[in-house]
């Protein structure tokens, strides 16, 4: 220390302990400009820590000095006294302060000895959590960075690094996670977004704990290949599953400055060369980690996007599955569209000729097609729609909506798994549609068809259907805000799954605000101990009603409006229009479905939610443990 900050700190010393008092306890409790401090007399030395114990907040005076350790008696986290560095990673080290001896009295400054920035000490505290799987530490460092006026991305680029880097598998459900709450962030109440991020990190340092890491594959050192002759070899090395050699073709695309939508077009291409890969995970990861990127930035692109190969070569391919075989082969219904096996598309390319400069609307009875049992008709309705000009994005919202219907009239007389089968169906739709949104690759039209004839397979589990209400007879006249209590509430009792869709369709009817209610179904998620399809079934009907909203927008009607009209609250008193009913179901749909399948899989446990709080109530610096001792204020 200079002779500067000497005489600067010398100043600033409080008498805390008369020594000999000291001397003959060992330890005493005091306190100085508001900071508790655990004064301590070890082996002729006086020592000064913060009596909080950085884990979970326990009086560190109550503990014992043995050794020129300081163990904490509630966890037994232990600390080297004089420098108050921590043998235990997941507790944190706790801050010391000088002392000086001056006339027989213990003299403590108050500002510590050493203390980083609070961005910057988190920064490194998130590092320790993801590496040892704390989910406290993880939970205390992201309250504690969003606290410190850190954007999310931050962590979320630490954490998104993190799990393509540990986790020899790759992209997994934890990195999905931590994609999908980074595009309902915004959506989120502020103490939410708190809840979100920790949500999404926790999940990402799970999916890496005791996992080897990942050894990359280097790109070739040419940028001389072909776009196409590249694709080519990397769809041909997924074809064989040959992890190494997808993996530099991969890489290679993005060090040779390949665009974002050409890389996505090589992944999206093998991800649709068998169709509903991994029951539609393989194209939803795809999906994810490009858009994770949007909030991160391109320049984590080539490890985020090159953590995909290892989920593309090891899927499981529906083609070879009973179910797409028998007793009606699928396969073949697909293989007479695209022109040969399930990797061709010169059919699809034909088809798609014939349509370019057509301007496409759906006819009346696609949906119906879709949702019926015919899956020639609805091959056939599809390959029509093509050829008449329909794009893969227009095409996959229309499948997307159907699949959705699924999970808003799914059957509670089925059995509780196959929530998930209609789940995926949904997600999976849902991940075509925006890629389709990314790229104009022809190879996303398979994306759609598939999606379609998983929502035909999935037909049974709407039998009977449950009833969705129609738009504008639910206006009871309640208070929206009520209408959310009783959603929450909803959620608190086990199996009130028609009553969380009702509550929906209640609350927009009596003129509820749609954010209000995306709050509300956020919150509701994020206090459960939610896991990977819930979290996933949220952002994906939160994405779908969205652009439901910019549909109704460039029809030259917002959503909202069309939604007033439903129930009274339009200016001209006149029925509403076929198409204004379709675009307001178009809207509700999906937030009907995750409410109901949210309502099915609550209540939990809520220990993330426990782990959560404590962590807030550390960071605001409030007491967790009562203390009987009483420290006096110097």
């Amino acid at each position: 220390m200079s002779t500067t900050d000497e005489s600067e700190r010398e100043g600033e010393f409080r008498p805390v302990v008369p020594l000999a008092d000291l001397e003959e306890s060992g330890r005493e409790l005091t306190s100085v400009d508001g900071t508790p401090l655990a004064v301590f007399y070890h082996e002729g030395e006086v020592r000064a820590v913060n009596n909080r114990c950085p884990h979970m907040g326990f009086p560190l005076v109550e503990g014992t000095v043995d050794d020129g350790i300081l163990t904490c008696h509630w966890h037994h986290a232990r600390f080297e006294l004089s420098c108050g560095d921590t043998f235990d990673p997941w507790a944190d080290d706790v801050q010391t302060y000088p002392t000086e001896i001056r006339d027989g009295t213990v003299h403590v400054n108050p500002s510590p000895t050493r203390e980083l920035p609070p961005a910057e000490h988190w920064a490194d505290r998130l590092e320790t959590g993801l590496e040892e799987n704390l989910r406290l530490v993880v939970a205390k460092s992201t309250g504690g960075l969003l606290d410190a006026g850190v954007d999310y991305r931050e962590p979320m680029a630490t954490a998104l690094a993190f799990g393509t880097r540990y986790r020899e598998s790759g992209w997994g459900p934890g990195l999905t996670i931590l994609g999908c709450l980074a595009n309902v962030i915004d959506d989120l109440e502020p103490q939410d977004r708190k809840r979100a991020l920790y949500t999404g990190v926790r999940h990402v340092g799970d999916d890496c704990a005791g996992e080897p890491p990942n050894f990359e594959q280097p790109s070739f050192s040419t940028d001389d290949v072909a776009f196409d002759r590249l694709k080519s070899w990397f769809r041909d090395c997924v074809e064989v599953r040959d992890r190494d050699g997808a993996e530099r073709c991969l890489r290679t695309a993005i060090a040779s400055g390949r665009s974002e939508a050409e890389v996505a077009e090589l992944l999206f291409a093998a991800a649709t060369d068998h169709p509903y890969l991994s029951t539609g995970h393989v194209l939803d990861f795809a999906n994810t980690a490009f858009e994770i990127l949007e909030h991160v930035g391109w320049d984590h692109a080539e490890e985020t996007v090159s953590s995909l190969v290892e989920p593309l070569v090891t899927a499981s391919r529906s083609d070879e599955r009973s179910s797409w075989r028998q007793p009606i082969d699928l396969v073949v219904l697909l293989e007479d569209v695209y022109g040969g096996d399930v990797t061709e598309t010169s059919g699809l390319e034909e088809l798609a000729a014939e349509g370019a400069g057509n301007s496409w609307s759906p006819p009346g009875e696609l949906q119906e097609t879709l949702l019926a049992d015919d899956p020639e008709d609805i091959v056939d309705a599809l390959a029509d729609a093509v050829r008449e000009g329909a794009t893969s994005e227009a095409l996959a919202a229309e499948v997307t909506h159907a699949a959705a219907t699924r999970v808003a009239q799914f059957g509670t007389a089925n059995e509780f798994s196959d929530w998930n089968t209609v789940h995926h169906t949904f997600t999976y739709a849902n991940a075509v549609h925006q890629s389709t949104r990314r790229t104009e690759a022809v190879e996303l039209y398979r994306g759609v068809f598939d999606a379609a004839l998983n929502v035909y397979l999935d037909r049974f589990l709407n039998t009977p259907p449950a009833p969705i209400p129609e738009p504008g007879d639910n206006d009871t006249g309640r208070d929206p805000e009520s209408i959310l209590e009783n959603v929450l509430e909803t959620f608190d009792t086990e199996g009130e799954v028609d009553e969380a869709g009702q509550l929906v369709t209640e609350f927009l009817d009596c003129g509820g605000d749609p954010d209000a209610l995306k709050r509300t179904l956020g919150h509701g998620l994020l206090r459960e101990d939610a896991g990977f399809h819930t979290l996933q079934n949220l952002e994906a009907a939160f994405r779908q009603f969205d652009l439901a909203e910019a549909r109704a927008s460039e029809s030259g009607e917002s959503a909202t409006a069309v939604g007033e009209s439903m129930n009274g609250g339009g200016d001209s008193g006149a029925e509403p229009t076929e198409s204004a009913v379709d675009l307001e179901s178009r809207r509700r749909v999906p937030l009907i479905a995750t409410a109901r399948y949210m309502a099915a899989q609550f209540p939990t446990r809520r220990e993330a939610e426990q782990t959560f709080t404590i962590a807030e109530r550390l960071n605001r610096g409030e007491t967790i443990h009562e203390n009987d001792e009483t420290a006096t204020e110097r």
